[in-house]
């Protein structure tokens, strides 16, 4: 491998990017049309366009890729996350076309990223699974598959889950409460599934109350797999993470040892090679079972490099490199604590809908122990076809308690203008005692209860109508101005 071709975009580009380059390598960008002025463009040593906005027509187009690759002679592509990160297809194409594809082998990727099949490996293995069907190609067979079950098995019972069997992120998913909710939600769920993932399969388990969502990082180089511990990632609004810890606050050492070793099994019954992350969801009572790997790095890495110390990006490429671990399970250590907020242009008080538009001014503090990944500089547009993430922000200290307040400083310092943002609801998260004490679970943030009413003074009310005033209905270019006026708005910052 001489250069490396990066599939993707924002942050995760640009952390690639960076490390490629730190290792010596050449470096390759590739930008949608609406990409043209985006920073990870300006951090490699070459970049080209792949097509319009659309991810459709450009960042998900296998072929404008390895044509990008050809024209650039990149012999390496790396994809990141999302995109075709997890596309076995896209995998293979890349092996076709003689490159070195930095990830799993597309086999792998195909296996673990269906459901089913990734279940019956796992559990071949003896990693405990969520009690459920196979794989259901109609909606006669759900029902019928469901009923016999219920008969058969005291473990699997209402509430029901149906979910896709081709992908996640909360698409394909219903939650079923009683058997008259059952035939009208496997309809809906295959629905949604095919046209999220093409594929229309589902399968039921038994849905558990309150779950917490804790995950194993691990790495493989295809003969040996090693943890990096667990990641808490229970915090999570319509199926997606919000904040993340390592190590979780709410794993007794017992419990920790048996899903780190789960964790480590399920990818070895694969031969896993690359850094990945296997799921498990832990109920009330301790109980925890597999709920998916994902076969690429993640957005809350970080935190696990954290508290290691390893650099996975860096793993990734020299795995890719067919270099072998040459590290031992006991070289690697759990040091402090470390904990991510992701600071999205969203509007929480309303379902959390994306924000995209100007964003006029972002500024972080410099701040010992915390890092910031962003690929945003102001004055810019959030773009309303990409992911509204504007940074992601990881902090480390000895303990818990001086991270998060390590955390809540460094966020309250943080200057952002323009959009609606979730910056104060990370703040009310930071704050709560639910997470001071770090008991949560991945239903309570949709849950309105915990938050609290909090009605902004005059003063406050007072400067928000003066900036909009200010910003939307003086055009001071339309009148004339005094000597005294041009020189002090020349002046002013």
């Amino acid at each position: 491998m001489k250069k490396i071709l990066v599939a993707n975009r924002g942050e995760i580009a640009i952390r690639i990017l960076r490390t490629a380059r730190e290792m010596g390598f050449k470096t390759v960008a590739v930008y949608s049309e609406e990409d043209q002025n985006a920073l990870h463009r300006f951090e490699a040593d070459e970049s080209i366009c792949i097509g319009p906005a659309e991810s459709q027509k450009s960042y998900l187009k296998v072929e404008n890729i390895l044509d990008a690759a050809k024209k650039t002679k990149a012999d390496a592509i790396h994809p990141g996350y999302g995109f075709l990160s997890e596309n076995s297809s896209f995998a293979a194409e890349v092996k076709i076309a003689g490159l070195t594809f930095i990830g799993p082998a597309a086999d792998v990727i195909k296996q673990m990223g269906d459901k089913v099949l990734a279940r019956q490996a796992v559990e071949k293995a003896g990693v405990p699974t969520v009690p459920g069907t196979g794989a259901l190609k109609s909606v006669e067979e759900a029902l019928t598959a469901v009923k016999n079950l219920l008969k058969t098995r005291k473990d699997f019972k209402f509430p029901l889950l149906v979910k896709a069997a081709g992908g996640g992120g909360g698409k394909g998913m219903r939650i079923v409460r009683s058997e008259g909710e059952l035939k009208e939600n496997i309809e809906r769920a295959r629905s949604e599934a095919l046209k999220a993932f093409n594929n229309e399969t589902v399968f039921v388990e038994r849905y558990l109350e309150e779950p917490r969502h804790i995950e194993v990082q691990v790495l493989g180089d295809g003969k040996s797999v090693l943890h990096l511990f667990e990641r808490e990632c229970s915090l999570q609004r319509r199926h997606q993470k919000v904040v993340e810890e390592a190590q979780s606050p709410s794993l007794t050492p017992q419990l920790r040892e048996k899903i780190l070793a789960a964790g480590v099994a399920a990818a070895k019954a694969v031969k896993y090679s690359s850094a990945g992350t296997v799921e498990f969801i832990v109920s009330n009572t301790d109980d925890f079972y597999f709920l998916e790997m994902n076969t690429r790095i993640q957005v809350e890495h970080p935190v696990s490099e954290w508290i290691t110390g390893i650099d996975l990006i860096r793993w990734q490429i020299d795995i890719a490199n067919g270099k072998p671990l040459k590290l031992s399970q006991e070289d690697i250590r759990s040091q402090g604590h470390s904990i991510e907020v992701r600071l999205y242009a969203e509007d929480c008080d309303h379902g959390f809908l994306p924000q995209p538009g100007k964003l006029h001014f972002l500024r972080f503090p410099h701040w010992t122990g915390v890092r910031v990944d962003s690929a945003v500089i102001s004055p810019t547009t959030i773009s309303s076809f990409y992911d509204p993430m504007i940074a992601k922000i990881s902090a480390w200290a000895p303990t818990r308690e001086e991270c998060r307040q390590r955390m809540k400083l460094f966020l309250e310092k943080t200057e952002v203008e323009g959009l609606i943002t979730n910056k104060a609801f990370l703040l009310e998260i930071l704050n709560a005692e639910f997470f001071k004490k770090g008991h949560y679970h991945t239903q309570l943030l949709e849950s309105p209860n915990w938050r609290k009413k909090i009605q902004p003074s005059n003063e406050i009310l007072a400067a928000l109508c003066l900036k909009d005033y200010l910003e939307n209905k003086i055009s001071f270019e339309s009148r004339n101005l005094s000597s005294w006026q041009q020189e002090s708005y020349a002046l002013a910052p």
